[in-house]
């Protein structure tokens, strides 16, 4: 039986089983964090999930390659993080700046630096509490559609089971649904705990960014009593990575964003362009839900779906088609439909 577990495990390719299997890399290094460790939000750093040995990893992405951070505190004897939900739920992130400082300086090290083109990725964040998404957030979508410009932020949800990551597939349920639509968004990820927050103060609350899509199954989405839930949230359909870009380096509110499908832009516009900024989306969402840390939040797509073509022209994806969305700093994801 401890066989069989472990070697599903390993072969297994969506991210929730390998959480609520609990297969999770706790190599946190030989030494344990220190009683009165300070805590706070890691800076400066592009940080990723791999896949290695069955499990994720933490990694960081550095000019000298891909960190594996559980080897390089193994090599160098420091505390570190296991993965970027430990990071973020523990508050780790100033551990982890010191061990990667460490890292750069330290030939002992050396071994814990990988080449990127051969590691495979994890979701950016795997075991959120929450996935709390936005909808209708741009105004060029909102008119592409034909649909008023909301009052207050749309909120939705998705699961852990739709978690999916940068290199990955969608697996397509035929036999429920025809009409699936891509959604490039840029995602919040929650560094600390969030309630009745102030504009001003909101984006102190954010750990990082990155890149997501949200895709949808239009069908189950609008035309079956709308069902935005099962048209969000059946697996592998949150795509999420390949990196997660600590805060500080960003100005979520003005950034470029593009889906490709086949090679061919679909969808390309700035953030500059949603109804709701970040701050405001945080606010108003920590006024109902208290978010906490590695919580996720889908922002909204821009206009260029398929949802929003002429009927004569909504080509909806089907299997074998290849997406590819990216954002400004954050990274290019792509994933492939089965």
């Amino acid at each position: 039986m401890a066989q069989n577990r472990r070697n599903f495990l390993k072969n297994a390719g969506a991210a929730c089983t390998l959480a609520a299997m609990g297969g999770f890399s706790r190599a946190m290094g030989d030494k344990k964090p220190a009683q009165n460790q300070a805590r706070g939000l890691a800076t400066g750093l592009t940080l990723l999930n791999m896949r290695r040995d069955g499990e994720f990893r933490l990694a960081v992405k550095t000019s000298k390659g891909v960190l594996d951070v559980g080897e390089a505190a193994r090599l160098l004897h420091m505390h570190a993080p296991a993965t970027t939900d430990d990071l973020l739920q523990n508050e780790y992130g100033q551990s982890l700046n010191a061990l990667v400082d460490a890292a750069s300086k330290s030939s002992a090290a050396q071994k814990a630096f990988l080449k990127e083109e051969n590691i495979e990725y994890g979701p950016a964040v795997t075991r959120p509490e929450k996935i709390v998404c936005v909808g209708l957030n741009y105004r060029r979508h909102a008119a592409e559609i034909g649909a008023p410009v909301p009052k207050q932020p749309v909120l939705f949800n998705k699961y852990n089971n739709a978690l999916n990551y940068h290199g990955g597939t969608i697996k397509l349920p035929m036999d429920a649904a025809k009409k699936f639509d891509y959604e490039v968004e840029l995602v919040m990820v929650i560094g600390k705990q969030a309630k009745n927050v102030t504009e001003t103060d909101a984006l102190t609350y954010v750990a990082g960014y990155c890149t997501g899509n949200d895709f949808t199954a239009r069908d189950l989405q609008l035309e079956t009593g709308g069902q935005w839930m099962v048209g969000k949230t059946p697996d592998q359909f949150a795509p999420l990575g390949p990196y997660l870009v600590t805060a500080d380096q960003i100005d979520p509110d003005n950034l470029k964003l593009e889906c490709r499908a086949n090679g061919e832009t679909r969808q390309s516009s700035n953030t500059s362009d949603m109804i709701f900024n970040t701050r405001q989306i945080i606010t108003y969402i920590s006024r109902l839900i208290t978010l906490r840390p590695g919580d996720i939040i889908f922002t909204g797509t821009p206009q260029g779906v398929i949802q929003g073509m002429p009927k004569d022209k909504q080509v909806w994806l089907k299997p074998g088609d290849k997406i590819a969305c990216s954002l400004e700093k954050l990274g290019e994801l792509k994933f492939d439909l089965v």
